[in-house]
């Protein structure tokens, strides 16, 4: 964990775990989907502790407000001590729901039969 004065943002958010990629941070950034302060941002936008980011992921935008700084990917232990999560509860309420609605479309074994299923429906009907 550096202690450097400013990290780019791509990297920032890839050190701490928010994006699985750097490559992955930098296209949400090019997409306008990163924001410090309340304004998007190139993925070369450095950032410094006190610093507010927003990520949109549909359907909620998360804040993060940033402590310390790290260039280097970090165990998930570790992310706590450089970035806490500020999103508002309405936002995790909207994506709680979101996640109920999701789970709510269909019951658990009421899709695409198995093979089990189809053999047991072939004996059946050739049974006939």
């Amino acid at each position: 964990m550096d202690n450097r004065e400013n990290v780019r943002v791509d990297k920032f958010l890839w050190a701490v775990r928010l994006f699985k990629t750097r490559s992955m941070a930098a296209e949400a950034c090019k997409k306008g989907r990163v924001q410090i302060n309340g304004i998007a941002v190139k993925s070369s936008r450095t950032v410094k502790p006190g610093d507010t980011i927003d990520i949109k992921t549909p359907p909620v935008i998360r804040k993060y407000k940033v402590l310390k700084l790290a260039e280097k990917r970090m165990g998930a232990k570790l992310v706590p001590d450089h970035i806490k999560d500020i999103t508002p509860d309405d936002q995790l309420e909207i994506l709680e729901l979101t996640r109920l609605a999701y789970n709510q479309g269909r019951r658990k074994g009421l899709g695409r039969p198995t093979k089990k299923d189809r053999r047991d429906l072939e004996r059946l009907f050739n049974e006939d």
